[in-house]
C-alpha cells in the first residue's frame, strides 16, 4: 500500500488537475455542510433567546390561571372560567409559607390620551410586589404602595413603548393621562423589557393598582385574570406550587374527587415546553439540510465514475506493473474523501460567515456550537467514503489487459 503522504499527493494532483470540475463536484458538500451548521445554529440561537426571555419573566415565577369551562359538553380551554378572585390572593398571602411575593393580575385595554397624543394599549392591575416578582426595575419614578391599592388610587406606571408614543421618550412623571376617560397621574416609567416568548411587546402596557383597574375600569367584578407568585427559592418551586394548589382547593371548597378549577404553571414548565419545541425544530432543520449532503455525495460518486473511465489506461498500467487492486481502491477512495473534506472545510467557513451576517445585520440569532461543526465535518468525510467506495471498487476490479486496450 502507498504511504499516506504519497496518497495525499496523488489525490491533490488529481483534484487540482481540473479545478473547475473539482469545485463543482464539491459544491454539494459545501452547501450541505454550511446549510446543516447554519440551520442548527439558528435553531440553537432561537432556543437560547426563548430561554432568556422566559428567565426574564421573573424570579422563581409561578403563575395561576383560571380553569377551563364547559359549554354543551365542549371544554373551552384553560382561562375560560372565572374562578380566581381577590379573596384567593388574600388567602394565599395569609397561608402560604413558601411564597416570597404575590400579585393579582387584572387585565384591561383601551385608549390612553396624554402629552397631546393618544395610544391604544393594555392596562394591567397589579400589587406593589409585581415588579419584584417579575424582576422589572423602574426607569423613572416609584412604584405605588399598598395604601394606593386599598384606596383605589388613580396612579399609573407607563411601559417604555407607551411613554415613547405619548411623551416622546421624555420623563412623564407627574403628568396626567386619561385611560378610557378616567384621569390618572403618572408616577413612573418601567425599564425596557422587550418581547415576551410569545412575541408580544412587554413595554406596550400600563401598570396600575389592581383594585383601581378592577373597580374603576372593569366595573367592579371581583375576578382576576391570573395570579403571579414568586417562590422563596428555585429549589422550593415544586413544593410552593403544591402548597398553592392545596390552599386554592381549600378556598374553592373542592371535594377530593373534583378536578382543580384552576391551573398552575412555573418557569420550569414553560422552559421545558419551549425547549422541547425548539429542539424538534432544530432537528427538523438539520435533517432537511442534511439532504443536500447526500445529494453532494451522489455528485461525488458520479464524477468519480467519470474519472475512473477517463483513467482506465492509467489504472491498467499500474495493475500491469505490479500494483494491487487494494492500492487502486485506496487511491481513488482517498481522492473522494479529500474532495469531501475540502468541501466540508469551505462549508464550515461559509457557515461562520453566514452566522456573522445574520447576527450583525438581522434580528435572527445564530449560535454555532463546536459539536455540530465537528459532526458536519465528520459527516462530510463519511459521505466521501460511502459514495467514493463504489467508483474506487470499480477501478480496483478492472482487468489489466482490458484496461490497457481501453480507448
Amino acid at each position: 500500500m502507498m504511504p499516506i503522504r504519497n496518497l495525499l499527493k496523488a489525490a491533490y494532483r488529481s483534484i487540482t488537475k481540473n479545478r473547475l470540475r473539482s469545485l463543482l463536484t464539491s459544491l454539494g458538500i459545501i452547501i450541505g455542510v454550511s446549510a446543516v451548521i447554519i440551520m442548527v445554529a439558528i435553531g440553537e440561537g432561537s432556543q437560547k433567546s426563548i430561554e432568556e426571555q422566559i428567565t426574564a419573566l421573573g424570579s422563581n415565577l409561578i403563575i395561576v390561571f383560571p380553569g377551563g369551562s364547559r359549554m354543551g359538553g365542549v371544554h373551552r380551554g384553560a382561562g375560560s372560567r372565572q374562578s380566581l378572585t381577590l379573596d384567593d390572593v388574600k388567602d394565599l398571602e395569609d397561608q402560604a409559607t413558601l411564597i416570597d411575593g404575590i400579585s393579582p393580575v387584572v387585565s384591561s385595554a383601551g385608549q390612553v390620551v396624554g402629552g397631546g397624543n393618544n395610544w391604544n394599549t393594555s392596562i394591567v392591575g397589579v400589587s406593589p410586589q409585581y415588579l419584584s416578582i417579575r424582576d422589572w426595575p423602574l426607569k423613572y419614578g416609584q412604584m405605588f404602595t399598598e395604601t394606593d391599592v386599598r384606596s383605589r388610587k388613580k396612579v399609573a406606571l407607563l411601559g417604555q413603548t407607551v411613554a415613547d408614543e405619548l411623551f416622546g421618550g421624555q420623563d412623564p412623571t407627574g403628568e396626567k393621562i386619561r385611560i378610557v376617560n378616567t384621569p390618572f397621574t403618572i408616577i413612573g416609567v418601567l425599564a425596557e423589557k422587550g418581547q415576551n416568548p410569545m412575541g408580544r411587546d412587554e413595554d406596550d402596557t400600563i401598570l396600575a393598582p389592581s383594585t383601581t383597574v378592577l373597580y374603576r375600569l372593569k366595573g367592579g367584578r371581583n375576578y382576576v385574570n391570573m395570579i403571579n407568585l414568586s417562590a422563596v427559592s428555585l429549589e422550593a418551586m415544586d413544593a410552593a406550587q403544591e402548597e398553592v394548589r392545596t390552599i386554592l382547593r381549600s378556598s374553592h371548597r373542592l371535594d377530593p374527587v373534583e378536578e382543580d378549577d384552576f391551573s398552575i404553571r412555573n418557569q420550569a414548565d414553560i422552559t421545558e415546553a419551549a425547549t422541547a419545541t425548539m429542539q424538534t425544530m432544530t432537528l427538523l432543520l438539520g435533517a432537511v439540510a442534511a439532504v443536500s449532503l447526500v445529494v453532494g455525495g451522489i455528485g461525488i460518486m458520479n464524477i468519480m465514475m467519470v474519472t475512473v473511465t477517463e483513467r482506465t489506461r492509467e489504472i491498467g498500467i499500474r495493475l500491469a506493473i505490479g500494483a494491487r487492486g487494494s492500492d487502486v481502491l485506496t487511491q481513488f477512495l482517498t481522492e473522494a474523501v479529500v474532495l469531501s473534506l475540502i468541501g466540508g472545510l469551505v462549508g464550515i467557513l461559509m457557515a461562520f460567515g453566514a452566522s456573522f451576517v445574520l447576527n450583525t445585520f438581522t434580528p435572527i440569532r445564530a449560535l454555532i456550537q463546536p459539536g455540530i461543526v465537528l459532526l458536519a465535518f465528520f459527516f462530510a468525510g463519511t459521505v466521501g467514503v460511502l459514495f467514493g467506495f463504489f467508483p474506487a471498487r470499480k477501478a480496483a476490479a478492472l482487468n489489466p489487459i482490458d484496461a490497457l486496450h481501453y480507448e
